[in-house]
Parts: structure tokens; C-alpha cells; sequence
């Protein structure tokens, strides 16, 4: 695995490093050894998929508060996502800062979401699903969010969204959701 640091500090965009051969080829998207070596969390309890429909979906910009912060490892297995990130860690040097990536079913790449991070995604095409791993169990009345289009953010989505939640929207009551 290639472990590329992004410009927010510890997160990680991790590339696999393929054994081609007749048949296709082999790859690990997780080491136990190699994730302890850079730092990174290396128990998930949890997985989960979020598959969408409508290119233009947008999901996020979800997190949990302490004491059940997430680490997340996110993988496009069908279609493509622009999947994007922000450091909400108060004491860090990139603190509301953010970073987006694209992720498909193509390029295999994987983003490992640190702990204080919310998480948010944009479908870029139709049929897109997106697998998690998290190293939390859901704690709904932990679950909050920052809102996708937060000026002071400033995030740049690809696309106009197309579909959304009504919490993500800012439609409905705080809590129940996961992304």
C-alpha cells in the first residue's frame, strides 16, 4: 500500500499496490502493521455501505463528538464520489480546513477519515456505493453535523446537488443519520 499524506495532517489518501498476473490481481487495502506505522487507527467495529442512486447525491458533512469520535476508512466499490473532509480538531493546525477527493470503483483508492473529522460525499455518477469501515459503534445522540454548503467553509461540490437527506438539507431535527 502507498500511504499519501494529505494537506490536512493525519489523513491519509492510501493507494493499493497491485500484484497483476492472467487472472487480474491481488491487492491489501488494510495492514495492521503498515496503518500502526503511520499512525492510523487500526480497529474498526463497524461497516457499513451507503449505495445512491442519482448522480449529484450528496451525503454529509457528518461526525460524532466525543467520547465516540471515528476513525473511517472510505472506499468507492461501484461508480465514483467526490469525497471530502474537514478538520474540526480545534488544536490542530488545520482546524476548518478541508480537502476533497475522488474515489471509484476505478482507481480503488481509499481515504482514512481521522478521529475529529466530519465526512461528506457527492456522487459522481449513477449507482454509486461507498463502503465504511469505522472504528466507533453509532452512537446516535452523539451524531452531529456540519452543513454541506457552510459558507465559512467553503467547500467547492463538483456538481449542483440532486438528492440529499432532509437533515443533511437542514430540514429536520438534529440526530438519526450516519454518513
Amino acid at each position: 500500500m502507498k500511504f499519501v499524506e494529505t494537506e490536512l495532517k493525519s489523513a491519509f489518501v492510501i493507494e493499493p499496490e497491485r500484484l497483476d498476473d492472467e487472472r487480474g490481481f491481488f491487492a491489501r487495502i488494510l495492514c495492521e502493521r503498515e496503518f500502526a506505522a503511520h499512525g492510523l487507527e487500526t480497529r474498526f467495529v463497524q461497516c457499513s455501505i451507503s449505495f445512491n442512486v442519482r448522480k449529484g447525491s450528496l451525503s454529509g458533512m457528518h461526525y460524532q463528538a466525543p467520547p465516540h469520535e471515528e476513525a473511517k476508512l472510505v472506499r468507492c466499490t461501484m461508480g465514483a464520489i467526490y469525497d471530502v473532509i474537514v478538520d474540526l480538531r480545534p488544536a490542530s493546525p488545520t482546524f476548518r480546513q478541508w480537502i476533497g477527493v475522488e474515489l471509484s470503483a476505478e482507481n480503488r483508492r481509499t481515504l482514512y477519515v481521522p478521529k475529529g473529522f466530519a465526512h461528506g460525499f457527492q456522487t459522481l455518477q449513477d449507482n454509486s456505493e461507498v463502503f465504511y469501515q469505522i472504528s466507533q459503534f453509532y452512537a446516535p445522540q452523539l451524531a452531529r453535523m456540519e452543513p454541506w454548503n457552510d459558507p465559512g467553509l467553503g467547500i467547492r461540490w463538483p456538481l449542483v446537488p440532486t438528492a440529499m437527506s432532509q437533515r443533511d438539507a437542514g430540514t429536520s431535527l438534529p440526530g438519526g443519520g450516519h454518513g
